[in-house]
């Protein structure tokens, strides 16, 4: 199906999320399995310091190299994306995946530079095959968008509870037992995709395959992709650098210990998971009250607001609502963006995720760098300054997408 066609196509019933996860169960899965392997790492990032003789800024700091490859990775497999069957090409991420798993239970500090490296290559095979897989077994765009943002809507809430859910097994076999397990795992569900990968077409075949370059001048033609695109980096770096610092700034305004900390990030990862989930269902209604591109322009302003006024609140009850807002909002912004990309992209929905992915990956370093310059030039009015400065571009980019919309029929 064209862009052209995903654009006017009429519009269809959505099942229901229920319906649509008994059908998109093994997407889901695999989005949860991902999450594993960085999760154990940040964990137990003490004990596998202590196992790889390095301290835990320097072993911390390898995670840095999985950043990197997403974006390397992304930016150079995005045109082939849509080149081969999503299942074969999800298959070889889990794979890499189970590899990269394995090689961090080696514990040494070359292995668990390894494993950096191959988790940020193979996530980024990852996440938008599935996505693209998910969006391809619904006709309509509604329900296509709809299938993308479940899968988002489950990889955030498993970034909730795949901690206290790792937690339970580390006990009784500790953190290598469960990267082990997370490499089992991966490899059985990679041989699963590739089962059912063989035999399947490619969503470009052999006549409609354009040149590597061809790929990314078509995809700048999808309306409003490049300030989508851009929206997606700006508000990663945004979000991204504010969680970087919120432990920090809730210990030092508030004197919050780690144990009540652990609650504030809770409710921000709730907050995200549920604005990530209605915001996701909603824009799959058949024609929404606000369409997409208003929500979009709406759920960032909010965000903008949100944290202009976060680092200046005076009480912690205010502190957590703009805490809960800044979740919601940004899961808010997340899904319009998914859901527009994959509506208007058509075959190329694969090579779209990708490169959204690369750019979030690029906005998570930016957003942790910038934020820490503005923080040590101005403290945390300073670090206000600059995402609320990030924020407002990303404001600027949601306007032209509104503009560039066409009517909706």
């Amino acid at each position: 199906m064209s862009t052209q066609q995903n654009l006017t196509a009429l519009p269809a019933a959505v099942p229901g999320d229920l319906r649509m996860a008994r059908r998109l169960w093994p997407f889901l899965l695999a989005s949860t399995v991902s999450l594993i392997p960085f999760t154990v790492f940040g964990m137990y990032l003490v004990p596998i310091s202590e196992a790889a003789g390095g301290s835990v800024a320097e072993i911390g700091g390898l995670r840095g190299l999985g950043g990197l490859a997403a974006l390397a990775v992304g930016v150079v497999l995005a045109p082939l994306m849509d080149r081969a069957p999503r299942e074969l090409v999800a298959a070889g991420g889990l794979a890499l995946l189970g590899v990269s798993a394995a090689l961090g239970a080696v514990g040494n500090v070359f292995a668990l530079a390894a494993f950096c490296l191959l988790i940020g290559a193979s996530t980024s095979i990852l996440a938008p095959s599935i996505g693209a897989a998910a969006a391809d077994r619904f006709r309509s765009p509604a329900a296509a968008g709809r299938a993308a943002t479940l899968v988002s809507a489950t990889t955030s809430a498993m970034a909730m509870l795949a901690a206290p859910v790792l937690a339970g097994p580390g006990l009784i076999w500790g953190w290598r037992g469960n990267l082990l397990a997370a490499a089992a795992i991966s490899l059985v569900l990679a041989a699963a995709f590739f089962w059912r990968g063989r035999g399947r077409k490619a969503p470009i075949t052999n006549r409609e395959r354009m040149s590597y370059l061809a790929t990314y001048r078509e995809l700048a033609r999808i309306p409003g992709a490049l300030p989508l695109l851009a929206i997606a980096m700006l508000r990663t770096a945004a979000f991204m650098g504010y969680l970087a610092y919120l432990a920090a700034f809730y210990d030092e305004k508030f004197d919050l210990a780690p144990g009540w900390f652990a609650l504030v990030w809770s409710l921000s990862g709730a907050s995200f998971f549920l604005g990530n989930l209605i915001s996701g269902r909603y824009l799959a209604t058949d024609r929404p009250w606000i369409t997409p591109e208003r929500l979009l322009v709406g759920g960032i302003t909010v965000a903008l607001l949100a944290v202009s006024a976060f680092y200046f609140s005076p009480t912690l009850p205010l502190t957590l609502l703009l805490t809960a807002l800044m979740g919601v909002s940004h899961a808010t912004v997340a899904a319009c963006v998914t859901t527009l990309l994959v509506r208007r992209s058509g075959d190329l929905r694969g090579s779209a995720l990708s490169v959204n992915a690369a750019g979030m990956s690029l906005g998570t370093f930016l957003g942790a760098a910038i934020g820490g310059l503005g923080l040590g030039l101005g403290g945390y009015p300073g670090t206000a300054i600059t995402f609320a400065a990030i924020t407002l571009t990303a404001v600027i980019c949601a306007l032209e997408v509104q503009r560039r919309s066409e009517p909706r029929p």
